[in-house]
């Protein structure tokens, strides 16, 4: 059966809506726009300007960062409320489905195929259980994916707000630098967009070091993670590499922390926007030495595969694949 979606990936930088085909597990995308979150007061509005544009779908799937409530969300990045119900109402779909953007995510990895990964660690041929996934964008986001026997049953959660837990000295430095700002210090606030400004403002302070002319104009004309991570990778700047040095790190020490608490012997996926900027350093095995960091638990991460999904529509696709 052929299914025509309206499919959406709701992120606190960027919205995408698509109109999407969905037949089995394959998602073909008809017509897609992406618009910049913060330009709209609310989601409605936006997806109104999204409908005006063509056909209306009966049946929508909507991936949202922020905890889902029953058919509601507050979104944690951005001043929205999203109602599935009210959305029906005004709109005239059929249904509505609201998912958590990592549990669309997790959906999604069935729509993938082989050219969608990249793989740091093959683990054990016979693993199979529980799996999970977690992303790093603006903000931090896991999944996880229950095992039932025959099929993974995706689930969301929060684990992106828990405590940061420090691992060194230099490591508790930061901690006690985030606390004098926040109070309480998420694994977010290190391992996202908002976390790589942090570290790089952090490192600045902690080895006393000047911001360069040209790295202070870079970040202040567009994206200040971008414009680190850009002279982190390229070594032209000693802060911003060890900046990403350590964020590879912390990323892959959180990945092993979920990777432990959901038992993912089936499998680790490394989700979001930044992964798949910063591949090299992910492959520079950073981020493998955080998540196997894990004393007496390291032969059980070891066997493990972790993948980097590369397809930066697989939320929308577990969206259209829950809307069906």
């Amino acid at each position: 059966m052929n299914t025509s979606i309206l499919a959406g990936d709701i992120g606190g930088t960027k919205t995408r809506l698509a109109i999407v085909n969905v037949q089995g597990t394959a998602v073909s995308t008809q017509r897609e726009v992406s618009y910049p979150s913060a330009n709209y007061a609310q989601f409605d509005d936006l997806l109104a300007d999204f409908l005006s544009q063509g056909e209306m779908p009966r049946r929508v799937g909507l991936g949202i960062a922020g905890p889902i409530q029953g058919r509601v969300v507050n979104t944690t990045n951005l001043p929205w409320r999203i109602d599935a119900d009210a959305l029906q109402a005004r709109f005239g779909f059929e249904r509505c489905a609201l998912l958590n953007d990592l549990e669309a995510t997790a959906c999604g990895l069935p729509a993938l195929g082989q050219a969608d990964w990249l793989v740091l660690q093959a683990g054990s041929p016979q693993a199979s259980g529980n799996a999970a996934v977690i992303a790093a964008g603006t903000g931090l986001g896991e999944a996880g994916l229950f095992w039932d026997g025959q099929q993974h049953r995706p689930f969301a959660t929060e684990g992106g707000h828990t405590s940061f837990s420090p691992d060194n000295e230099v490591e508790r430095a930061l901690l006690v630098y985030l606390q004098a700002q926040f109070g309480h210090v998420s694994w977010e606030r290190v391992v996202s967009g908002m976390g790589i400004v942090s570290l790089y403002q952090f490192f600045r302070a902690y080895r006393q070091v000047a911001e360069p002319h040209w790295l202070r104009d870079a970040m202040a004309q567009g994206d200040a993670a971008a414009a680190i991570s850009q002279a982190g990778l390229a070594e032209t700047d000693a802060i911003c590499m060890e900046t990403l040095r350590t964020f590879a790190r912390l990323y892959g020490a959180e990945a092993g922390n979920l990777a432990l608490k959901t038992m993912s012997r089936g499998g680790l996926y490394i989700g979001g926007g930044i992964a798949p900027k910063i591949l090299p350093l992910l492959q520079s095995g950073l981020f493998m030495q955080g998540f196997l960091h894990k004393g007496r638990m390291r032969p059980l991460l070891e066997a493990m595969p972790v993948k980097v999904i590369l397809n930066d529509r697989t939320a929308l696709f577990g969206a259209a694949l829950a809307a069906v």
